[in-house]
């Protein structure tokens, strides 16, 4: 295949590299070369949007090595299939579990998602005619069907759309329960799950409380 196509890296992000390379990396040298020897050991994976703005390592203040991190639209988790079929999220869970071992999965979840922003006419009613099941995006987010489905659909829109951000989270990991080796490594207390939600305007970052059944500021 020819590849004449390609062009040369951006100059702001070739300037951006050489200022990292002679400042952070030059003043970490033995971490990263720590990371090279010793290979990756996260405690945890995080499973978060694609969303530009959502900055998962800076949340936590995490350095490099520290999480084993997935990004999709609207952070979801599919339900488990054994098939033939391509599964990056899936693959990517399977990976941190059974040869990473990490001991927490996060699923975390945002305010003003535009994958939930995108799918809720549709879910709705609204737009059925804007519905088009041959685009990638569409077809993934049907993910989040069931989590419409249980909410009060006689709300205002706004709210609603929020109450479907959070859905993600807890559809997520309803669906993580499908997979066996997450069974088995929760029965043995191997891993523990979270669900998170984070408003980017305020900053807060709530975690879901079972026995509440709601979000609570962390």
């Amino acid at each position: 295949m020819k590849r004449e196509f390609l062009k040369p890296l951006p100059k702001h992000l070739v300037q951006r590299y050489h200022g990292w390379k002679a400042t952070t990396f030059a003043e970490n040298k033995a971490w990263y070369k720590r990371l090279t020897e010793s290979g990756q050991h996260p405690r945890s994976m995080i499973i978060a949007c694609c969303d530009s703005r959502v900055h998962v390592t800076s949340i936590f203040g995490a350095d490099s090595g520290e999480f084993f991190i997935h990004r999709n639209i609207a952070n979801l988790v599919p339900p488990y299939q054994k098939d033939m079929e391509y599964h990056g999220t899936s693959a990517a869970i399977e990976y941190a579990v059974e040869t990473l071992k990490v001991s927490n999965i996060m699923i975390l979840g945002h305010s003003n998602c535009g994958g939930v922003q995108g799918i809720f006419p549709y879910f709705s009613g609204s737009t059925p005619e804007l519905y088009n099941e041959t685009t990638f995006v569409q077809r993934w987010l049907e993910i989040l069907r069931p989590g419409y489905d249980s909410l009060p659909h006689n709300a205002n829109p706004e709210d609603t759309i929020k109450a479907l951000e959070k859905q993600t989270v807890l559809v997520s990991l309803d669906n993580l329960l499908g997979f066996p080796f997450i069974l088995q490594a929760l029965k043995e207390e191997k891993i523990s799950l979270h669900g998170l939600w984070h408003d980017i305007s305020s900053g807060t970052l709530s975690h879901y409380n079972r026995n509440s059944d709601s979000f609570e500021p962390v």
